[in-house]
């Protein structure tokens, strides 16, 4: 097959993944907690350049997507274009959520849509475990790329880490500490209440949000953390 360009179809796309991927890559992403039953077993050192080969497109986007394929639906979100996908799309791609992966690169493109922040109030309600994943995954996310992004925008999600802080789901909590600990690392602005915030919930009778907390306090203590912070105010 010939190099990648970005007139390649999703055939082109699929036909190139089936034929570079390995058990040996599905095996190691199975290590990882990574969903393998419709992978192809392509790491994502092959898929990020690939996409930047291929540019680019919303409508081949969708049906990469349709695929069910692993490989696919990281490719549709690394190619999708944010201004485009419209909500309703979003939320369908959210209901076939099935790996932590799949939530977290996915997440990074929702961040660019328009109504990003419905999203996340959206899905955090949603009581499917990958779903309400998805909004704290996002919220991680806006916090690092975001820059001019408010600081009020980030301290205006502090209450919904709080109230989601107990869901004891193992890719629910971790994804409430990744935002919360990214919110807290944004600026010296956002550290102050974020740790406050972490140092209530590591004295939480709740096993959960008491984990939360803990984990939070220790990074946003870390003198590195601190150095940072500083380093970002000179």
């Amino acid at each position: 097959m010939s190099l990648p360009v970005p007139g390649w179809t999703t055939q082109d796309i699929l036909a190139h993944l089936r034929s570079i991927g390995t058990e040996e890559n599905r095996a190691g992403m199975a290590r990882f907690g990574i969903n393998t039953a419709t992978a192809l077993g392509v790491g994502n050192s092959d898929l990020r350049p690939l996409a930047r080969k291929v540019k680019r497109n919303h409508e081949r986007s969708l049906t990469l997507w349709d695929s069910g394929i692993r490989e696919a639906r990281l490719m549709a979100a690394f190619t999708g274009e944010p201004k485009k996908i419209a909500i309703e799309e979003c939320r369908r791609w959210a209901g076939d959520f099935d790996s932590w992966e799949i939530v977290d690169t996915v997440s990074d493109l929702f961040v660019d849509t328009p109504f990003w922040r419905y999203l996340v109030d959206e899905f955090a309600s949603d009581e499917r475990e990958f779903v309400r994943r998805t909004a704290f995954a996002m919220l991680a996310w806006a916090a690092v790329h975001m820059k001019k992004e408010p600081d009020a925008t980030f301290l205006s999600y502090l209450p919904l880490i709080e109230a989601h802080a107990g869901d004891a789901r193992n890719f629910v909590r971790k994804a409430v500490n990744w935002a919360l600990r990214q919110i807290g690392k944004r600026s010296a602005e956002l550290h102050a209440p974020a740790l406050a915030l972490a140092q209530k919930l590591a004295t939480s009778p709740d096993k959960t949000a008491r984990w939360i907390g803990k984990d939070a306090v220790r990074e946003l203590s870390d003198a590195k953390t601190l150095g940072r912070l500083a380093a970002k105010e000179v």
